[in-house]
């Protein structure tokens, strides 16, 4: 798919996708309101490299009922393509927490709505689709400790509302847990003990995997790497493959990888630590003993 990063092509794809599937509108009418052919506007929604100015995406936001932070998101990521196709921006993307929250656009959030495969290691805190409201809001006030109540409330709302997609039985979610994850007591007591129920729940999910790594595992690269997400994709409309991308969070920013040899060394770490790990029934006792 061309030299340079594809994300931003992928984030603007899916991004006018949704403005005009709000709109109710069809692909071709915004084909000629771009002044382009709908087999154009169909690719530029499929993320692949095609070349798509500033002119065409206002007035597609124009045609779409566009807020001003729509539209300038829409903007910011022609901007980030082009830069790319010039060699101005690598192939790991890097983009801030705070330049996020501030255009409310998660990158993040619309790859893992856009995932039909989540395979997760995390090394010390439990996964985000899988935190329970008192976990979440006691790691908050611990990040953010003079967040409003009202503030939080809503990440919570929001965290619920994202933790639905574990119902989508098209999508398939593998979780490997260092013991670490086990023994993290974030909240008191009775928050431990409702987050590790929710955690056996979780696992008796037919399209969800939970599996931990002891701490007496033999070596292996999971210990090195550190926490990450792989996120796989289903095949395009048009039957191309979406490449996988992994995602590294980090405390200022978020890093998304998707050059081949980046993939193959996390794909590589992934084999070592499933190699390690514990069936997914061993995992569910070694879960019930740690309670005890």
């Amino acid at each position: 798919m061309g030299s340079g990063s594809t994300l931003a092509q992928r984030a603007l794809g899916r991004e006018l996708r949704r403005l005009r599937n709000n709109k109710g509108m069809g692909q071709s009418q915004a084909a000629r309101i771009a002044e382009t052919s709908h087999q154009t506007i169909g690719r530029i929604e499929e993320g692949q490299t095609t070349r798509i100015t500033s002119l065409q995406v206002n007035a597609l936001c124009d045609s779409y009922g566009a807020t001003d932070e729509e539209r300038r998101i829409c903007l910011d990521l022609v901007k980030e393509i082009r830069a790319s196709r010039e060699g101005k921006v690598t192939a790991s993307w890097w983009r801030a927490y705070a330049d996020a929250q501030a255009t409310g656009f998660n990158h993040y959030l619309a790859l893992e709505d856009a995932a039909n495969h989540l395979t997760v290691w995390k090394t010390a805190i439990m996964p985000g689709l899988l935190q329970t409201s008192s976990y979440r809001r006691t790691m908050a006030w611990t990040e953010y400790p003079d967040m409003s109540t009202d503030h939080l409330e809503r990440q919570i709302e929001w965290q619920t509302h994202r933790q639905e997609r574990l119902a989508d039985p098209d999508l398939q979610m593998t979780v490997f847990l260092y013991e670490t994850v086990l023994y993290e007591q974030v909240g008191g007591a009775a928050v431990f003990d409702e987050q590790m129920r929710h955690l056996l729940t979780v696992a008796t999910y037919p399209n969800v995997c939970v599996r931990v790594v002891r701490f007496t595992a033999s070596s292996h690269l999971g210990a090195y790497v550190g926490s990450f997400m792989l996120l796989e994709f289903p095949d395009l409309v048009s039957g191309l493959p979406q490449p996988p991308i992994v995602y590294v969070e980090g405390w200022t920013g978020d890093l998304y990888l998707e050059r081949e040899a980046e993939l193959q060394r996390y794909n590589q770490a992934l084999r070592e630590i499933d190699r390690v790990a514990l069936t997914e029934a061993d995992s569910v006792a070694l879960i019930k003993e740690r309670m005890r």
